[in-house]
């Protein structure tokens, strides 16, 4: 199994000075919720153990990295909600949501390195790498602290709407989800330009 590694950093001049920041975004796909993306940049004398795809790791490993991304790195979290998805789709939501969190790095970097094959506008210059969260260590960074994030904000949504199981599905389709959408319908927190919720509201 490959891992990431810090090389795309290096090549773009991050052990000689040059500040390069690692974007990804988590809730694409899911029936509710906003889209969270993080945004990293990591010091490369003090780079945490383990970092991966946050989807290659347990919740448990996921939450210990967090902290110690938040301790040793800058971070950024943006937010994009529900009503932002509906009115822009889910990719431009995505990417207003990534430049949010460039913002709130508190520095702008010399270079961000993307997930994925679109790049959103920044006021620095930008690198898509597709799957770069099993690529680069900054976009595995940045895919722990938007996962971690956003499961948070499920589940505290999860205890205003217990019955869709948002903290155990994190808004995804499941079935649980689905049974609940049937008997309980749709909240203020579903998606509603998503072809399941938009079917139900029109039956």
């Amino acid at each position: 199994m490959s891992f990431p590694d810090f090389s795309f950093e290096l090549a773009a001049g991050a052990g000689s000075g040059k500040i390069v920041a690692g974007v990804d975004e988590a809730g694409r796909g899911p029936w509710a919720g906003c889209v969270v993306a993080g945004a990293v940049i990591l010091d490369a004398k003090n780079i945490p153990a383990g970092l991966n795809d946050s989807k290659k790791l347990n919740a448990v490993k996921r939450e210990l990295l967090y902290a110690e991304i938040m301790a040793k790195a800058k971070t950024g979290i943006g937010v994009a909600s529900v009503e932002e998805i509906d009115k822009l789709n889910i990719l431009e939501a995505t990417k207003l949501a990534m430049q949010r969190a460039v913002e709130n790095l508190g520095v702008t970097p010399d270079l961000a390195l993307i997930d994925g094959n679109k790049a959103p506008k920044l006021s620095c210059q930008t690198q898509t790498i597709i799957g770069g969260d099993a690529k680069s260590l900054s976009i595995a960074a940045a895919s722990i602290i938007a996962k971690v994030t956003r499961d948070k904000m499920m589940c505290e949504l999860a205890e205003k709407y217990p019955e869709y199981g948002w903290e155990r599905n994190a808004g995804y389709g499941t079935k649980i989800h689905q049974q609940a959408l049937a008997k309980h319908g749709v909240t203020e927190h579903h998606r509603r330009s998503y072809k399941p919720i938009r079917e139900l509201l029109e039956t």
